[in-house]
């Protein structure tokens, strides 16, 4: 049903229909000989009864006024609610459908396997393909850009046959159609990269996080910035130190609770703290742009600790899918290396999350001639509160979607 959106431009809600997952390799020989199954690995992911059930992923799409256009961009993240994001309308109403899609984990990423998020874009693409559109772009904003590039390079060259934890799904053997080109809108290279160089090296116990190493905390006042290039490689080694034991952690649980459960249980819930210690989000002269020294959201001392902000509740299957420096496979860099359609990379220069050198990197992991890299001026993660801003990029997308041969 359609009703009269903002301007020129209609908007309807749609329920996608979810493909079944396929069936991946058992979990590991050590799991299958105490009685595993990917389907008892895997286990409940989504909390509501109702959502499993209905078997749906929630979409808006907004139309221009005067009939369906032939392309449509697609707006993806890996757990945020997009059915409202602010692109959606302005872009339909200069010519392009927009959909604002969901995954199953929408609101909720505790429980997200990105290999099942590919799958729900698959899922949206086909249909979107059922109803006709000629061209089909995938638009990865902030944590969706790396998300696209993942899909795409799936689409393009199936590769991933289970997750990282063993189990399903088995991407090799799913319904992904490929998009025709990738939009990466202030987005960052994959959510195991930006974790590791935001996870708090100071904490000693995962279990206390004012239990701390006065060493290596960038909110000591010992430490103040501007910080010195030795105190900055201690730090981001100790950062890819402390994921890679949480990894190692994680991996040693899983295989504890087979043996423990005989294989029936096969995931657990742990809380991590301290996400949001990057020196960038404090001191300006570290890859110095326009932004401010905070973070999404707000002052990095408290973002770092409060539930809100990014990765603190996840599961041992969810963290080496998603969060794992070493086991995810949404590296968007390396999944970059794999597309052959065009893309375009978009960056605000006072983003405050999402920093110029990783628009650089995407550009530069893009194998072909078929790129552009766009700077958005003055332009923050969410472009709010700023018209002008907004109005340049939906312009822009629209104009090189319109260009598209």
């Amino acid at each position: 049903m359609c009703i009269p959106g903002m301007g020129t431009a209609m908007r309807e809600l749609m329920a996608v229909p979810m493909q079944p997952d396929p069936v991946a390799a058992p979990v590991s020989a050590a799991s299958a000989a105490a009685g595993a199954s990917p389907v008892a690995a895997a286990g409940v992911e989504v909390q509501s009864g109702v959502a499993r059930i209905a078997g749906v992923l929630w979409c808006t799409r907004h139309r221009h006024a005067s009939g369906r256009a032939d392309s449509v961009a697609v707006f993806v993240h890996p757990s945020s609610n997009f059915m409202g994001h602010y692109a959606l309308a302005d872009m339909a109403a200069r010519g392009i459908d927009t959909v604002g899609m969901t995954t199953r984990y929408i609101g909720n990423e505790s429980t997200l396997l990105l290999e099942n998020c590919v799958i729900d874009i698959g899922s949206v693409i086909r249909h979107l393909r059922n109803e006709g559109y000629r061209k089909i772009i995938l638009v990865g904003n902030s944590g969706g850009g790396g998300l696209v590039a993942m899909y795409q390079s799936q689409a393009e060259h199936p590769s991933i046959s289970a997750q990282p934890a063993g189990g399903g799904p088995d991407l090799t053997r799913a319904d992904l159609p490929m998009a025709d080109a990738l939009i990466m809108l202030m987005a960052h290279p994959g959510r195991s990269l930006v974790l590791t160089e935001k996870l708090d090296p100071a904490i000693v116990d995962e279990q206390d996080p004012f239990l701390r190493d006065a060493s290596l905390d960038m909110f000591d006042a010992a430490n103040a910035p501007p910080y010195s290039a030795q105190f900055l490689a201690r730090f981001r080694a100790a950062q890819l130190a402390r994921n890679e034991r949480i990894t190692d952690w994680a991996l040693a649980q899983l295989d504890r609770i087979r043996q423990f459960s005989n294989g029936q249980i096969g995931d657990l819930p742990f809380v991590v703290h301290g996400t949001q210690a990057d020196p960038r989000q404090v001191d300006l002269s570290i890859e110095p742009s326009e932004r401010k020294a905070t973070t999404h959201w707000g002052p990095a001392y408290v973002a770092n600790m409060i539930p809100g902000s990014l990765g603190h509740y996840t599961s041992l299957r969810s963290w080496l899918s998603q969060w794992s420096n070493r086991l995810s496979n949404g590296n968007g860099y390396q999944c970059l290396k794999q597309v052959s359609v065009p893309v375009h990379v978009m960056y605000g220069t006072a983003d405050p999350g999402c920093y110029p050198s990783y628009a650089q990197g995407l550009y530069q992991a893009v194998p072909h001639a078929n790129k552009l890299l766009t700077a958005v001026q003055g332009g923050g993660h969410y472009l709010h509160n700023q018209p002008a801003q907004k109005a340049f990029a939906c312009d822009t997308m629209a104009d090189w979607i319109k260009g598209l041969a």
